[in-house]
């Protein structure tokens, strides 16, 4: 289990539930409440990026008012440069 990790750490977890809880909107999490396998970190270690076993440790969070100019919260998993992938978010005017 990765609990307790640098990344997975209860203190983190508390963090992100407390934001979540203040009314701040995970914007992947909003639109795609169901995909799974989705991640914005692999590990440079056994070859983590080609096997898809990450965590997805970026987000876009907005306030509530902001959530019917949300259009979209791309992972871009494609792009290769870095452990991490870069993450779009697409609100309307």
């Amino acid at each position: 289990s990765n609990v307790g990790n640098a990344g997975f750490s209860y203190e983190e977890r508390g963090k992100m539930t407390e934001l979540l809880a203040c009314g701040f909107l995970d914007t992947f999490r909003e639109l795609y409440p169901d995909r799974a396998g989705v991640y914005t970190w692999w590990s440079y270690l056994y070859h983590s990026r080609s096997s898809n076993a990450g965590w997805r440790i970026d987000y876009f969070l907005i306030s509530e008012r902001l959530r019917g100019r949300l259009r979209d919260s791309i992972v871009c998993s494609e792009v290769q440069g870095s452990d991490h992938c870069p993450v779009e978010l697409i609100l309307s005017d």
